[in-house]
């Protein structure tokens, strides 16, 4: 069985289904995170990872919907004006309520569905379930040529592998893996695969680590627009767009 480490989704759905249809029959595929915003389905992208039981690792993408969507669920249920701006919805969280069929767009302000109390439950569910995923995966395999443990996060985590079990730098820990865009270190002895910062052509593929951000939302920009996977028994990239 070839695992396979899918990059930033993003909402892009149709490049997902394209990448899924390049890789071998019986792939055990597991995601960086940022399976949502941005893209126009991400309520399409998180139901079919929860539907296959794919393994995936929060992004910081999936923070921000934990913590607006929160916010907009309460909202609604207490009939309390929206938020028409936050971090969420400036980084592609108005596309996620649009996916999910939640708002409408009047002007430039979202405007609840009429019925939306009686779909929530679908939004409501998806935010419960990225509260169970984890910050990193370790796959309990060894990479063929490094021969170092395989352990996926959505950003580097190399720096603060050391820390991952010490209570007192949890908060930094955290901020680390899910935000920080700082150069990989090899002081952890593992193989880290993970996504977060997009790389212009291809994967970035050094001896310790892969950047599989292929920067899928990034449309019309020379040298972005794909979606990639990471086969870590075979050292193979597969990718897709939308259209192919």
């Amino acid at each position: 069985m070839k695992h396979c480490i899918v990059g930033d989704v993003h909402g892009e759905y149709r490049a997902l289904l394209n990448l899924v249809a390049k890789t071998p029959e019986g792939t055990k595929f597991v995601f960086v995170g940022d399976l949502v915003d941005r893209g126009s389905h991400s309520a399409h992208v998180i139901q079919f990872v929860r539907k296959h039981k794919f393994a995936c690792v929060r992004g910081n993408h999936e923070e921000m919907m934990i913590e607006y969507g929160t916010s907009f669920i309460y909202s609604i249920e207490n009939d309390e004006p929206i938020m028409q701006d936050n971090k969420w919805l400036r980084n592609g969280g108005r596309e996620t309520l649009l996916a999910y069929g939640l708002v409408a767009i009047r002007g430039k302000e979202l405007v609840p569905h009429v019925y939306i109390k009686e779909f929530l439950f679908q939004f409501k569910e998806d935010i419960a379930w990225l509260k169970r995923l984890p910050l990193y995966l370790e796959l309990g395999i060894k990479h063929p040529s490094s021969g170092r443990s395989v352990v996926v996060s959505h950003s580097s985590i190399s720096s603060v592998w050391d820390i991952r079990y010490k209570n007192q730098y949890a908060n930094i820990f955290k901020e680390t893996v899910l935000w920080h865009r700082t150069e990989p270190l090899d002081q952890a002895k593992i193989f880290n695969v993970f996504g977060h910062t997009p790389q212009v052509y291809s994967a970035d593929i050094k001896k310790y680590y892969v950047n599989i951000d292929t920067g899928c939302y990034i449309k019309g920009k020379k040298g972005y627009g794909l979606l990639s996977a990471y086969c870590v028994e075979s050292g193979e990239v597969y990718s897709s767009s939308d259209i192919n």
